[in-house]
């Protein structure tokens, strides 16, 4: 049996007697009236009436106890709910002889309990409510944690999301305001004209990024799918068709390693916006950013761990050679000369393939020299199309994308660009992602429908993605991508024990 420690079978055989006593210890006809919050919001003028009572108000609240004091013949507890923690008392004389005992000895912390009363002010001026029904609503059969340590184990924490919040308030906020900002993120591309649509999440050819896709088995149609790594080829079909302003907010899958920063399903939100170029896309990027601070009360200047990010626009603009050159350190005189990048990555510790053009040699010099050095946020622009291939190439330079990434603490948070519209030079792009394959798994698949949908005419059209769980890490100061998902990926249990010295020290690194 699961519930087989003697702490549990103790709660059990209180669940059971409650039962031979007629009382259900996991009732469902519950009339909450009044969130804790509200409780203490509605009656806060006690505290500077003469009255330090209201005798003739009363409100029904339930919430989980949390701390409880018993003594002879009264008990002081705190109970919790989403808004908050209220303290109640109740006593013999208002519950009557026997059931005060009962609850005195069947109600523990942990339990749910609905409680109706009427506000005063105890001696130590703390607003109570004073009780004359108190009713078990749910009886919790295992134990919380132990009071001062609460929940530390920070795997414990993760695989049991729901124990976390019950122990840690602070977690609850954080997926309060996630909420709130997806919520404002949905309402401001409403606001500017945008249409929330969905689009598959199996699709079958994995397309509109470079990664590497979950498979999965469609029974009925007798075909391999792909977990959706990008949904941007199906909305631009969307654009195509008609919609010249659209967006998405949904999971995306990759199939990669996890780290601080990366979880194998992930949330963005995916726009695209006819007639207009990428230019406005960053425009519209900073009015969002601008929208988000001043909903959500948040100071221009927020703290990230070590760094206070400066989210003032407009944001810092810079191309991507001179991010290499100014911010990285990179000899401008190899930029043009594969064999001296390869040397110079070497000497630096990157070992690169003989077969990378110019354009993914300058891909390795910006992860490994300028990535981690971007912290205010940044929009790095003028990509090579090399490492593009779904962005329109420049007019003035056919070797440049209109493209930009904007970097804020040194990790990529949104990417965007003009898009391609040409329906050959697409399908010559697919061809040569196609030709890489079979030595990079991550290397875009030909998606003839998509081309076929190009050759009807899609106009001039920009588009960008932004990573909501990124966007949520910065704002609320988590350093771990899992600290922003209520249910992060985790390694089995059995494999988690076993893991290696390596992956430790990773797991070490990530806290």
């Amino acid at each position: 049996m699961i519930f087989d420690n003697q702490y549990q079978k103790q709660r059990i055989e209180k669940a059971d007697a409650l039962r031979e006593m007629g009382v259900n210890p996991y009732q469902n006809r519950v009339v909450k009236e009044c969130t804790n919050r509200k409780f203490l919001e509605r009656y806060s003028y006690l505290k500077d009436s003469q009255e330090k009572e209201a005798i003739d108000e009363s409100c029904t609240v339930a919430g989980r106890v949390k701390f409880l004091r018993l003594m002879g013949k009264a008990a002081f507890a705190k109970i919790e709910d989403e808004s908050g923690i209220l303290q109640i008392y109740f006593s013999r004389d208002d519950l009557g002889d026997e059931w005060f005992k009962t609850v005195k000895k069947m109600v523990e912390v942990g339990d749910i309990v609905a409680a109706t009363g009427y506000p005063f002010i105890t001696r130590t001026g703390e607003l109570t409510m004073h009780v004359k029904r108190l009713e078990l609503v749910t009886k919790a059969i295992t134990p919380l944690p132990e009071k001062f340590h609460g929940l530390q184990d920070i795997e414990l924490r993760y695989r049991r999301r729901y124990l976390d919040m019950i122990m840690n308030p602070d977690v609850k906020k954080t997926f309060l305001l996630r909420s709130k900002i997806v919520s404002l993120i949905r309402r401001f591309f409403e606001e500017h004209g945008f249409l929330e649509v969905e689009t598959p999440m199996m699709h079958p050819i994995p397309g509109g990024a470079n990664a590497r896709p979950f498979v999965t088995h469609h029974n009925a149609l007798g075909v391999d799918r792909y977990l959706r790594i990008a949904p941007e080829l199906y909305l631009k079909r969307l654009v195509v068709g008609g919609f010249e302003a659209v967006f998405e907010i949904n999971r995306n899958f990759r199939n990669e390693g996890m780290d601080h920063t990366h979880n194998p399903e992930f949330t963005m939100i995916e726009f695209y916006w006819a007639y207009h170029r990428y230019e406005d896309l960053m425009e519209l990027t900073e009015k969002m950013f601008e929208y988000l601070f001043k909903e959500l009360g948040l100071p221009k200047k927020l703290p990230f761990g070590e760094y206070e990010i400066d989210f003032s626009t407009p944001f810092k603009r810079i191309a991507y050679k001179e991010a290499l050159v100014e911010i990285g350190g990179v000899p401008e005189s190899i930029l043009e000369n594969k064999d001296a990048m390869r040397e110079y990555l070497k000497k630096s510790g990157v070992e690169t393939e003989d077969s990378l053009g110019k354009g993914q040699l300058w891909g390795e010099l910006f992860d490994a020299f300028v990535e981690d050095k971007l912290i205010d946020p940044t929009f790095v622009t003028h990509f090579p199309i090399e490492i593009s291939p779904l962005a329109r190439r420049s007019d003035d330079n056919p070797d440049i994308a209109e493209r930009f990434e904007l970097f804020i603490a040194g990790k990529e948070i949104a990417n965007g660009f003009s898009e391609l519209n040409d329906p050959l030079d697409q399908y010559e792009r697919f061809k040569a992602q196609a030709s890489l394959k079979e030595s990079d798994d991550e290397a875009m698949h030909m998606d003839e429908d998509y081309v076929e949908a190009l050759g009807y005419g899609m106009p001039p059209t920009a588009g960008e993605g932004i990573g909501i769980d990124r966007l949520v890490m910065l704002l609320t100061n988590q350093h771990s991508i899992r600290d922003v998902i209520l249910f992060p990926a985790m390694r089995p249990q059995k494999q988690q024990n076993d893991t290696t010295k390596e992956e430790e020290n990773n797991s070490e690194e990530e806290k």
